[in-house]
């Protein structure tokens, strides 16, 4: 045997456990309000994403801005939170809303750099809001 097959046996059977069943707990919803938290999953996507780019940019006040309207306390009633939250299993609900109070103490903590010019805090608070969807999201997944 070469040393390439050998590499590659080496590299599938290392690879095995992502391909092992997906052990996160299934929760089932009605197909509306499905399509509804996915809609939502991809906003706070699309949110984070604005937000990395306005923090490279120096750009404090208006990732703060994006964090606490779109994903912020302030949120919650556009994502229509208080529904959602009824059918989610309660575990997955205090992921959700830690995740709206950890958008919120990032913008602060972005306000916070724009006047203090340091972007660290800002980062570590956003450390925090992604913390949150990386627990639910391996917790977690919606059928």
């Amino acid at each position: 045997m070469t040393v390439r097959p050998l590499l590659l046996l080496l590299t599938l059977a290392l690879a095995l456990p992502a391909f092992a069943a997906d052990s996160r707990q299934r929760v089932e919803m009605p197909e509306m309000m499905r399509e509804h938290m996915m809609a939502n999953m991809r906003d706070h996507l699309l949110s984070l994403e604005t937000i990395t780019r306005d923090l490279a940019e120096g750009k404090f006040d208006e990732a703060a801005e994006v964090a606490e309207s779109r994903l912020g306390m302030s949120s919650m009633g556009l994502h229509g939170a208080a529904h959602m939250a009824k059918v989610m299993p309660p575990a997955m609900a205090a992921i959700g809303t830690a995740m709206h109070h950890a958008a919120s103490r990032f913008a602060v903590a972005a306000r916070d750099a724009d006047v203090e010019g340091g972007a660290a805090q800002a980062f570590g608070a956003l450390s925090e809001v992604m913390a949150q969807c990386v627990a639910c999201h391996s917790g977690y997944r919606v059928h």
